[in-house]
């Protein structure tokens, strides 16, 4: 029999190993950091998150555009549109661990774990790759429009949706048949996708129409829009892209491109609170989790704005690489 004091020294162990443990996992946990896709410099910027500055410049393949976590941050998938691959980043490491093949120019792309599959849009491809994120090789091919760009994958996985910028149209993509099932028309050159928090609407960027179009997604069709124009600027400045929306579907931000601006927008009533004046051809968002903060990604300023949501002001931009595409947050 083992006395007390053996007993007493493995339980003390156990705890021990335990602590380290939290301890490893509490240093693997989310960093904070910013990540910002660079067009034409082909990096990545990392950023530490309370003095914004650069703690790492990330080579990765040509034109990196899209970016998505997976699930426990541990890795950051980044569609490069110049090399027809998505890199794969150790988030830890700071690291490109991976390149899984595309189709032609891919630009974004949706992350479905539950199903491990990769959705990406290849803007010359005129496709939806469906990839076997296991495998990393692809699936399906599906023919899309011209020069899609949004992905957006219903929460039950039977349904992708896809934006045909040329077309000025989204699909509705069954990916186990690999076919587009249904269209709906929208306004000109859509780009990209928010849900709203009950799952009822799916709002749509059209860039050279200055909307956001709603669409019912039971009856998938066109059910509103809402027109742009901030104050001093011409309609025909008014490019809408990125699109974010809070958790509890209130709010909605859109970038305005040329016309360097965003919107803050009422869900509800679908009606514009304020703009706010950032960078040159504001394009790309993101919405910190305590949801206080917004980073702007501004491709013809070469950085990133960074605005106070209680306030409604930009507080500071900050130099990125070249022609920045996007921003993300490990957290």
């Amino acid at each position: 029999m083992r006395n007390q004091g053996s007993i007493a020294f493995a339980v003390w162990g156990a705890l021990a190993l335990g602590l380290a443990g939290s301890s490893v996992a509490g240093a693997a946990e989310r960093t904070g950091n910013l990540f910002i896709s660079n067009e034409k410099s082909n990096n990545i910027l990392v950023l530490e998150p309370k003095t914004l500055k650069i703690i790492k410049d990330l080579k990765v393949s040509r034109r990196p555009r899209d970016m998505h976590f997976n699930s426990d941050h541990t890795k950051l998938y980044v569609a490069c549109g110049d090399d027809d691959v998505v890199d794969v980043i150790d988030v830890q490491k700071l690291e490109v661990t991976g390149h899984i093949p595309t189709g032609s120019s891919p630009e974004t792309f949706a992350l479905d774990e539950k199903r491990r599959r990769l959705y990406v849009s290849n803007e010359e491809g005129s496709s939806l790759s469906v990839i076997d994120l296991d495998k990393e090789i692809t699936m399906l091919e599906v023919p899309t429009g011209a020069e899609p760009e949004g992905v957006y994958v219903h929460e039950d996985g039977k349904s992708v949706y896809v934006t045909s910028e040329v077309g000025d149209l989204v699909h509705k993509v069954d990916p186990e048949a690999g076919a587009v099932i249904q269209d709906v028309v929208v306004g000109t050159r859509p780009r990209r996708f928010a849900a709203t928090a009950d799952g009822k609407e799916l709002w749509v960027t059209t860039e050279l129409s200055g909307e956001v179009w709603i669409i019912d997604r039971d009856k998938f069709e066109a059910s509103g829009k809402i027109e742009f124009l901030p104050p001093g600027m011409r309609k025909s400045d008014v490019t809408p892209v990125g699109i974010t929306m809070t958790r509890d579907g209130k709010t909605a931000f859109v970038t305005l491109g040329h016309a360097s601006h965003i919107a803050f927008v009422d869900v509800a009533t679908r009606k514009v609170l304020t703009y706010i004046l950032v960078g040159k051809r504001a394009w790309g968002i993101t919405l910190s989790k305590d949801e206080k903060t917004l980073y702007v990604a501004n491709g013809l300023g070469d950085d990133m704005t960074v605005v106070d949501v209680a306030s409604r002001k930009a507080l500071t931009s900050v130099p990125a690489g070249r022609i920045p595409w996007g921003v993300v947050i490990d957290e």
